[in-house]
Formats: C-alpha cells, structure tokens, sequence
C-alpha cells in the first residue's frame, strides 16, 4: 500500500444528533461502518470546497447518486430473476411430469424455442404458441 492510502487514528468530536442521522443513514450511503460514512463525507465535502466551479460539484454529486441507484435497481432485477426462475423450473418440472415427450420432439421443440426468441428479441407471448400448438399460423 503506498502511503496516500495509510489511515490514521483520529479522535473528533461530533453532535450525538448529527453521529444518529449517520448511523441511519450507512445502508444508504452504501458504507458498512462510521468510518467508512465519515470518510466518504469528507472526501465528498473535501470535493465541493475544492471544485473550481458548481457544475464538477454536482456532477460528483449526480455520478454519485446515479451509481447508487444503478447499482440498488441492479440488485432488484436480479432478485426477481431469481425468483422468476424458481417458478419457471417448479412449471418446467410438472409439465415434464404429466407429459409423455420424447427426446427427439424436446430437441426439436428446443431448437424452435432458441430460434424464436431470436427473431423475436425475446418477446415472448402465450398466444403465439397457443396459435402455433393449434396450428392457426
């Protein structure tokens, strides 16, 4: 580590008020401890005393906040991805059950399925397969 990153022990004296509006705040502020919200509070307040003009301010300011948002939206698709795959393989599992398919028509049907969301960009929709299952199309 080079020494622009040594830390050092430093005692400051905060309001108790001030310490809880920080202490509610670390999940937000995407820090796991005090030391870490502190830190990035003086690099921030550091950042605006130091910025030529308002404008690199509030771009640090907004690169900042859209990262969190990014990042928090992130995470929520993927849960409901994971969610949505657990449904899909419980359906998968009790059509494979109650379904006498062969391995030939389930490669067939796979090699169908790959092409078709292909051309389709992934927009799946039930009465299209419904239509094609009747061969309506």
């Amino acid at each position: 580590m080079g020494s622009e990153h040594t830390k050092v022990r430093a005692g400051i004296y905060v309001e108790k008020e001030i310490l809880n509006q920080a202490d509610g705040l670390l999940e937000t502020a995407n820090v796991r401890s005090r030391n870490e919200f502190v830190a990035e509070a003086l690099k921030f307040y550091i950042g605006y005393l130091l910025a030529g003009k308002a404008e690199n301010y509030f771009l640090q300011s907004l690169a900042s906040v859209l990262t969190g948002t990014i990042q928090d939206s992130e995470n929520r698709l993927a849960r409901m991805d994971f969610k949505i795959a657990v449904e899909l393989s419980k359906l998968s599992q009790v059509i494979a059950y109650t379904h006498d398919v062969d391995e030939e028509s389930l490669n067939r049907l796979h090699a169908k399925c790959v092409d078709e969301v292909r051309r389709i960009n992934g927009t799946v929709k039930f009465e299209d397969a419904y239509h094609y299952q009747k061969r309506d199309v």
